[in-house]
C-alpha cells in the first residue's frame, strides 16, 4: 500500500513490524501435532431435494410391491376367487438366492477375499442369522396374507404396527403413551376397521372380511416389529459392516427356512418350481429383492417420522393404482376414497404427536422444578 502510494511508510512499517511481532511468535508453534486431537466435523445430512426424492422413492417401492403382488393373481373360472397360479414361496426364496449372489460378489468386488471371509464370522453370524430366521416368518406370512387381501387393503392393516410397536415399547422398555397418543391409536384401529368393514373385493372375489388373511396381517406385522427392534441394536454393535455383508449374514438363515417351508406348502416342489411363472411373476421377484436392499439403506437415511408417513402415504398410491391400472377391475367409490384418506390422516397425526408430547413433557419438568 506504501508503495502504491494509499498509505505512508512510516504507519505501514510500523503496523507491518507490530503484526510480525506479535504473530510470528504463534505462527511457528503450528505444527502437524497442532490438531492431531481435534475431530473431523460431522458430515452434513441428505439435502432437502434429496430427501425428498428419496422419500419419494420410498413410497413407491411400499405402493408398488403389495399392487404388483395383488396382480401376480390368477382367477378362478369357476369360483370368480383370484388365487396364486404359482407357488408362493417360489419368488420369495427366489429373491434370497439372488441377493445372496449379489451381495457376495459386491464383498469380493470392493474388499477382496478378506471381506468376503469376514461374512462367515461366526459372532456376527449368529446374530443376524436368527433375525433372518424371524424375517423368512414374515414373508411367509405375507404371502399368505396376500392370497387372500388386496393390495390396499393389505397395506392398510399394516398400520396396525404403531399400536403394536406401542405395545411392545411399553412392554420391554416402560415407554409409555400418552391419553392423546392412545386416543389418536384407537383411531388408527377404527379407521383401518371402516376400510375393511366398507368391503376389500380386489383379491377374494366376494364379499366379507377374510379373517385368516387378516391375522396373517397382524402377525406379519408383530414379527416386523420385532424383527426392526433387533436389526436396531445389532446392526448398530456391528456397524463396521457394510450392509451387503449383513444382507449375507441375514440371508443365509432366512433361504435355509423358506426352502424348508417350500416342502411342506404341498405346492412349490408337487407342481413344479417355475409352474404358473410369468413376467408379472418376475416382476414380484424384482419387487421383493428392491424392497429388500432400499428398506435396509433407506432406513439408515430417512427419519422414523418420513418412514412412517411414506408408509400411510403408499396406500393412497396403492388405492389410485388399483382404480386407475387395468389389470384390476376397483372403480372411483368417495367412501372408500374417504376411508383411505382418514387412515392416512390418522396415522401422520400418531406420528406428529410424538414431537408435541416430548416438548410437553420437557416444559412440564422445568417448570415443576422451578
Amino acid at each position: 500500500l506504501a508503495q502504491v502510494g494509499l498509505l505512508p511508510a512510516p504507519i505501514v512499517d510500523a503496523r507491518c513490524c507490530a503484526a510480525c511481532s506479535f504473530t510470528d511468535p504463534i505462527i511457528m508453534q503450528y505444527n502437524e501435532q497442532t490438531f492431531k486431537g481435534l475431530k473431523p466435523a460431522a458430515p452434513a445430512g441428505p439435502s432437502a431435494a434429496l430427501q425428498v426424492g428419496l422419500f419419494c422413492f420410498f413410497v413407491m417401492t411400499r405402493a408398488i410391491h403389495p399392487t404388483i403382488i395383488d396382480a401376480s393373481k390368477s382367477i378362478d373360472p369357476d369360483t370368480g376367487k383370484k388365487y396364486f397360479a404359482y407357488g408362493e414361496m417360489t419368488v420369495v426364496l427366489g429373491e434370497t438366492v439372488v441377493t445372496l449372489i449379489i451381495a457376495q460378489l459386491m464383498a469380493l468386488g470392493m474388499g477382496g477375499m478378506k471381506e468376503w471371509k469376514a461374512i462367515w464370522d461366526p459372532k456376527p453370524m449368529k446374530v443376524f442369522s436368527f433375525i433372518g430366521f424371524v424375517y423368512a416368518l414374515g414373508d411367509f406370512l405375507e404371502m399368505a396374507s396376500m392370497g387372500s387381501l388386496g393390495g390396499a387393503a393389505y397395506q392398510v392393516l399394516l398400520q396396525s404396527k404403531l399400536l403394536i410397536t406401542a405395545l411392545m415399547m411399553m412392554a420391554i422398555k416402560g415407554t409409555k403413551q400418552t391419553s392423546l397418543q392412545w386416543n389418536i391409536l384407537l383411531l388408527v384401529m377404527l379407521s383401518m376397521c371402516v376400510y375393511m368393514i366398507g368391503g376389500d373385493d380386489s383379491s377374494s372375489g366376494g364379499g366379507g372380511i377374510p379373517i385368516m388373511g387378516v391375522i396373517n396381517v397382524l402377525l406379519k406385522v408383530t414379527v416386523s416389529c420385532f424383527c426392526a427392534v433387533l436389526s436396531d441394536k445389532y446392526m448398530k454393535d456391528f456397524k463396521n459392516e457394510p450392509i451387503y455383508m449383513q444382507l449375507v449374514q441375514f440371508k443365509c438363515a432366512w433361504c435355509a427356512t423358506i426352502l424348508m417351508l417350500s416342502f411342506v406348502d404341498g405346492k412349490t416342489w408337487q407342481n413344479g418350481f417355475f409352474t404358473g411363472w410369468d413376467g408379472v411373476t418376475v416382476g414380484v421377484l424384482t419387487s421383493f429383492t428392491v424392497k429388500g436392499w432400499s428398506t435396509m439403506y433407506l432406513l439408515a437415511i430417512l427419519d422414523s417420522v418420513l418412514k412412517n408417513i411414506g408408509e400411510a402415504t403408499s396406500v393412497l398410491v396403492i388405492y389410485f393404482m388399483q382404480v386407475f391400472l387395468p389389470a384390476f377391475e376397483d372403480t372411483f367409490e368417495i367412501p372408500k376414497f374417504l376411508s383411505v384418506m382418514v387412515v392416512i390422516l390418522s396415522v401422520t397425526a400418531y406420528v406428529g404427536s410424538k414431537s408435541v408430547v416430548e416438548k410437553a413433557t420437557k416444559y412440564d419438568k422445568e417448570h415443576a422444578r422451578a
